[in-house]
């Protein structure tokens, strides 16, 4: 395909978000679609559907259909039908939460089964939620690595509650699965992007300064 016919295209991915229920999955899907959170828990029952569509070097236009599976739904009849045709799917849990992170396997061990039949593999990206709560962690950062380099995803550490990296979580992960790479400006571009929306509407905008540390996480994806 030229780059004159990758212009004038919209491509579309499906992305569907996996793991345990309370590890952050609706929040992370909402704060990349709505630029919003919700300080009340909610758990979803079945799928819910966001979207939104980013810019992608080359000016391609990439409108991400995210698919936010429910945590109970690891054993139903439905969610085959829900990864079916997933170009991506990204395996969420909470950082301060251990047996979220030990869950993973089996909700893993599912998307490799299911696409198994399929001869379809999606690309598929560890995602650590909740770095705003760094010092509750229980989920050694060594653990994500070895993870990631044992079952050959992505790494990600985000924040759903102050947006930190999850606009460029998502961007990443489409750029993997079209085979575009990203150079550091861009990364550092769309982290700039998602902070600066946050201080327009944040009740407490130093909470955002108070974990130095998550920046320099970021950086080891």
């Amino acid at each position: 395909m030229s780059d004159s016919e990758e212009e004038s295209q919209d491509r579309q991915l499906k992305i569907v978000i996996l793991g345990d229920g309370a590890s952050g999955k609706t929040s992370v899907a909402m704060r990349f679609a709505q630029e919003a959170f919700g300080k009340q828990y909610k758990q979803t029952v079945g799928l819910d559907f966001f979207m939104r569509r980013i810019m992608l070097p080359g000016n391609l236009n990439v409108t991400l259909q995210v698919w936010d599976i429910g945590g109970q739904t690891i054993g139903g009849k439905m969610l085959d039908k829900y990864i079916y045709g997933a170009q991506g799917v990204l395996l969420v849990y909470d950082i301060t939460n251990y047996q979220s992170f030990e869950n993973l396997e089996d909700w893993y061990t599912m998307v490799k089964k299911m696409n198994k039949e399929t001869d379809s593999q999606p690309f598929v990206a560890l995602v650590g939620n909740k770095t705003d709560l760094e010092h509750m962690r229980t989920v050694k950062a060594e653990k994500h690595q070895r993870f990631c380099q044992e079952n050959g995803t992505s790494s990600h550490f985000v924040s759903a509650k102050t947006g930190d990296s999850v606009f460029l979580c998502f961007q990443r992960v489409a750029a993997d699965i079209l085979g575009i790479k990203l150079n550091k400006a861009e990364m550092e571009q769309s982290q700039r992007v998602v902070k600066a929306d946050i201080v327009n509407y944040s009740q407490e905008p130093v909470t955002r300064t108070v974990n130095p540390p998550r920046s320099s996480m970021c950086a080891v994806q």
